[in-house]
């Protein structure tokens, strides 16, 4: 069983094939790249899959992620990245300064698709709230400010391992592995 994980980005490699190592899944690696469509996080995940699959003739993932904050009507969303250059964190807590509804949830998509199939897509969420102010030095992104719940500390003062042990990533990535071995047998 092996799948061609679609991506530029290295730690999510790592961590996918020390996931996929666990369900007998080989795991290789292209940074091909893929159109990112405007929608959601599903919308770009089963688009990029199937390009992906259709360009390369072999099966692929593809995932895409994001943070929901609820207060912000979940708000930034499929354009966390894009709002994570413009605004960064200090952005996002200027615009909940006077906020009390702190909710938020870190989502990831997995989009798996064969050259001769239509997408399918897997879930992974881990809810949490937004904190004051940055803090820790570990990891990217909004890390610094997202408290998951249960923690009293950010993803970024949380080791990668640590964060990866529930990580939105770490879900989804188990969600399709578990089904795929299942297709597979």
């Amino acid at each position: 069983m092996k799948v061609t994980f679609i991506t530029g980005n290295q730690h999510k490699v790592i961590e996918a094939k020390g996931i996929f190592d666990k369900f007998g899944i080989e795991l290789e690696h292209a940074n091909l790249g893929y159109p990112e469509v405007q929608g959601n996080l599903v919308d770009v995940a089963r688009y990029g899959a199937k390009d992906a699959a259709g360009r390369l003739g072999q099966p692929v993932i593809v995932e895409d992620a994001g943070i929901f904050i609820k207060s912000l009507k979940w708000f930034p969303g499929a354009y966390s990245s894009y709002i994570q250059e413009t605004l960064g964190n200090k952005g996002i807590l200027k615009l909940m300064s006077d906020v009390e509804d702190r909710y938020a949830e870190f989502r990831s998509v997995i989009g798996y698709c064969t050259p001769k199939s239509e997408p399918k897509t897997f879930l992974g969420t881990v809810k949490g709230r937004i904190g004051y102010e940055e803090k820790g030095n570990h990891g990217f992104a909004y890390d610094p400010i997202f408290y998951p719940e249960g923690y009293d500390e950010s993803f970024g003062e949380l080791t990668t391992e640590e964060k990866n042990e529930f990580s939105h990533r770490r879900r989804s990535l188990e969600q399709f592995a578990a089904w795929y071995k299942k297709f597979k047998q």
